[in-house]
């Protein structure tokens, strides 16, 4: 049986004040890459203890990597208020600034679910990362003020019966796109991904497993 990974419970310096954050990391104290992973809105129940931001951080830990989870501003204990994306992006780059002076050198990689999806997608246009894995993407926030697409292997996942983002227009969105992400359209899953959160952990797994260490 594995090992329970190593856990810690933190505070960040964010730019709207503290941060509240949860690192995750394999046992063995051996460490392959690192993730940050954005958890969906915060103004509708969203924080870094949800299920599916969750399920990427053990996705990491499984394949070896470190896993940092962040409260976006104003969620439970992280300080400030809720900024409608702007200062949320804030938040994730200051963040990611923290888990790659923590860990120099190793692949990095960004992962979000929803609102988190598309905060991560516009801090991997700054910060090329090494890989992005995006669920089930809040597309209207895309839309605005993205100016191009990141450049890493790039994962969206989706469920077929997502009740909030619209499968069709999702499709239609990656194919604007060029060369575009990956796309994996999971069949019966709805936004939460309930009873289907191992088949994400596993689709998850395998795309890290498949670019986790490439470098750009």
């Amino acid at each position: 049986m594995s090992k329970s990974p190593f856990v810690e419970k933190l505070f960040l310096d964010g730019p709207g004040g503290r941060l509240e954050a949860i690192l995750e990391a394999p046992s063995d104290a051996s460490v392959a890459g690192v993730a940050v992973v954005l958890h969906p809105h915060p103004q509708h129940g969203g924080t870094m203890h949800n299920k599916v931001a969750h399920m990427l951080a053990r996705s990491c830990v499984r394949t070896g990597f470190a896993a940092l989870r962040f409260n976006f501003r104003g969620t439970e204990s992280s300080e400030g208020e809720f900024d409608a994306g702007v200062g949320e992006l804030d938040d994730a780059l200051a963040a990611i600034d923290w888990m790659r002076s923590r860990y120099p050198d190793l692949p990095f990689w960004l992962m979000g679910f929803s609102f988190g999806a598309a905060v991560a997608v516009h801090a991997a246009v700054t910060v090329s990362p090494t890989g992005l894995i995006t669920v089930a993407p809040a597309l209207h926030r895309l839309a605005d003020g993205l100016d191009k697409q990141p450049e890493c292997p790039w994962l969206i996942l989706q469920g077929d019966e997502d009740e909030l983002v619209d499968v069709e227009d999702t499709i239609e969105w990656v194919n604007k796109l060029d060369p575009g992400p990956e796309l994996l359209v999971m069949s019966g899953a709805e936004h939460f991904f309930h009873g289907r959160l191992v088949d994400l952990r596993d689709v998850v797994t395998d795309f890290l497993n498949k670019y986790g260490s490439n470098r750009n």
